[in-house]
């Protein structure tokens, strides 16, 4: 096994326990995150100034349907990535939230992408036709590609978590723990949209 499987192995492994374990409404952050440029309050969301934003993030996969997605296409657009699963009762609460939102934004330059951590496609599938969910979801299982780019980031440390990107592909908040209410990431999406005029 070469240096980069080896250090994707280990990153997928330790991101599904951490799942496994944490999926509730948890604040825990990777001591690895810390930073004097993001604020975590239990629960607040972790914000990024503009100037203190790191590289753009990128990763490829494949949705729940086969099709390929790459988070470069997406670039010029806020982008919502929220990290989920199936089995995970706070992901099951927040989807309407997420969809609500995704309806509201389709027509201002917002995008929404499900990174789906451990589920297979049909099962995927099932929980977007149960929950009405439109957007797609790259199936993260088998590859990692997301969890890896996001853990340079900000680590994506439990399920349900959600970053808002700015049109540069950077991370610009990020909400760890279900969505209680539309109110908080609709804020940060539009300071984040508000950020380009």
């Amino acid at each position: 096994m070469n240096g980069g499987a080896v250090k994707r192995a280990i990153a997928i492994a330790a991101f599904a326990m951490l799942a496994l374990t944490g999926c509730a409404s948890s604040t825990a952050l990777d001591s690895s995150a810390t930073n004097s440029n993001y604020i975590d309050d239990s629960g607040q969301p972790v914000l990024v100034k503009p100037a203190d934003r790191g590289a753009p993030l990128e990763f490829t996969g494949k949705t729940e349907d086969g099709s390929p997605l790459s988070l470069s296409t997406y670039r010029g657009k806020v982008v919502v990535v929220n990290f989920w699963y199936s089995s995970c009762a706070p992901c099951r609460a927040e989807a309407p939230i997420l969809q609500g939102l995704s309806d509201q934004y389709q027509d201002d330059g917002v995008s929404f992408i499900g990174v789906n951590t451990i589920d297979q496609a049909d099962t995927a599938i099932a929980f977007e036709k149960s929950h009405k969910v439109t957007y797609p979801s790259v199936m993260d299982v088998d590859s990692g590609s997301a969890r890896i780019a996001f853990h340079g980031a900000i680590s994506a440390n439990t399920v349900p978590v959600t970053f808002v990107l700015d049109t540069k592909g950077r991370v610009a908040a990020r909400i760890v723990g279900e969505l209680q209410s539309s109110s908080i990431l609709n804020t940060l999406i539009t300071q984040t949209l508000a950020e380009q005029k």
